[in-house]
């Protein structure tokens, strides 16, 4: 006797349905902790582009690289300072009203927000984040320098 393949078709379709909605009765957003109210800053933050990042790199303006020492070492914006210090207070320039620039690895990474709002926090007036790092500098075939 064949199999009703219409019948097979049906059972193997529910079975298919099943195995796609049963896991998600089984998961809870935030990885099944407390969830927490995000945080919200009185900071604004000024992200730059890749184009405005270099055009302001080549009029000499300073960049932070607020990544870990390990990626810093593989490779960093030209001139730009190691901010992951414990001293990077005394980084800073005098003039409070000074264009800077901050960046980490990526749009991932959360280290040149921290740092660049720490720094507005403390009066200075030009502050800005490029949110692709070090690696959208390097995918777009800038130049780098290492230690």
């Amino acid at each position: 006797m064949e199999p009703n393949t219409t019948m097979y078709k049906g059972l193997l379709g529910i079975l298919f349905s099943a195995a796609l909605i049963l896991p998600a009765f089984n998961t809870q957003a935030g990885g099944g902790e407390e969830l927490v109210e995000a945080p919200v800053y009185d900071e604004v933050l000024h992200q730059i582009g890749l184009r405005e990042a270099e055009m302001l790199w080549e009029a000499g303006v300073p960049f932070f690289d607020c990544n870990t020492l390990e990626v810093w070492s593989e490779g960093f914006i030209p001139g730009a300072k190691f901010f992951n210090v414990k001293n990077w207070k005394e980084l800073l320039p005098e003039d409070k009203n000074q264009t800077m620039v901050f960046y980490c690895l990526n749009k991932l990474c959360e280290s040149s927000e921290i740092a660049a709002r720490e720094v507005m926090k403390l009066g200075y007036t030009d502050v800005r984040q490029m949110p692709v790092g070090i690696q959208g500098w390097m995918l777009s075939g800038k130049k780098t320098e290492t230690p």
